[in-house]
């Protein structure tokens, strides 16, 4: 079988971390090109994405990494030349462009895959099998990070569509929302914004899972050293801790599994088994609950922010 071509369209930071070494090491994928503004990236580059979709051939998919504000008009175009698409994750800035590119895929049979890195953490379908058939009392997700270390210099991530410290707090939902028993609903968010910034610095929410059981989560972009990314969980049957992202398993009987970094391999691997099951996944649970924090989140100011 002959490996699926593909172009990244945006290369910074998770670009080159990320999907060009998990991009090399399966076989059912071929990198063939990148496009961003600076001209930076691999194989055939490009500093226009247009000029890219017009003069490449034999191109079959691309993977969408800009920022989310300019990703819709981005995947729509790639859509409409027959190409399948992986929108990183947040996949857009709302949930109605995100929800439009399902007619086009539909009539032009190519996959959108809306790419959730984090439930692809090999800690997270464990927790969420080992959760199936136990009683969940509560919920606590913590999720702390130091902004300076993990996006330094990205303006964009703090203006209006950039979501602040909810671009690392999707990916704790998006573990949330697939392992513990939905639908999540949210009842009220606090979001702390520096008196310089559009998006949230921090944030805490209340949520409740099927059965009312309550879900608390904690934001917070100011935690300096190693970042706490951990969702514990307290059923009829003793604690589980998943923690490191999803990457870490304890159970009860407080024995830790440590699994290695395979998300986005996994992620390639998901990618590929929808595009030859010409099969979309657009799942927007995440991004809702995101939503639903703006809508009713009372807001609280801090001091400025300076990178």
């Amino acid at each position: 079988m002959k490996p699926i071509r593909i172009a990244i369209i945006g290369f910074g930071k998770i670009a080159a971390d990320q999907h060009v070494p998990s991009i090399a090491g399966n076989p059912r994928f071929e990198l063939v090109a990148s496009s961003s503004r600076s001209g930076e990236g691999v194989a055939q580059t490009f500093t226009d994405w247009r000029e890219m979709l017009r003069t490449m051939e034999g191109l079959d998919a691309v993977a969408i990494t800009t920022p989310p504000s300019v990703r819709h008009e981005i995947a729509r175009e790639c859509i409409l030349a027959g190409l399948h698409v992986l929108l990183e994750k947040p996949p857009g800035a709302t949930i109605a462009e995100i929800e439009s590119l399902r007619f086009p895929s539909a009539g032009a049979g190519t996959t959108v895959f809306a790419a959730w890195h984090s439930r692809f953490a090999s800690g997270v379908a464990l927790a969420g099998t080992w959760l199936s058939d136990r009683v969940v009392h509560k919920v606590e997700i913590i999720w702390r990070e130091d902004v300076r270390a993990w996006h330094p210099g990205q303006a964009w991530i703090w203006e209006p569509g950039g979501l602040g410290v909810f671009d690392p707090g999707i990916n704790a939902l998006s573990i949330a929302t697939a392992i513990l028993p939905g639908p999540l609903l949210l009842e009220t968010a606090t979001l702390v914004h520096p008196l310089n910034r559009a998006a949230p610095i921090a944030a805490s929410l209340g949520l409740r899972a099927a059965g009312g059981v309550p879900v608390v989560m904690d934001l917070d972009w100011r935690q300096t050293g190693p970042p706490t990314w951990d969702i514990i969980v307290d059923t009829d049957r003793g604690r589980l801790i998943l923690a490191r992202g999803g990457s870490s398993l304890t159970l009860p009987d407080g024995a830790a599994t440590h699994f290695a970094d395979r998300e986005y391999s996994a992620l390639y691997e998901r990618f590929h088994a929808l595009i030859q099951r010409r099969e979309s996944d657009l799942d927007l649970t995440p991004f809702r609950l995101v939503a639903d924090a703006f809508l009713v989140g009372r807001r609280e100011s801090t001091e400025a922010f300076f990178d």
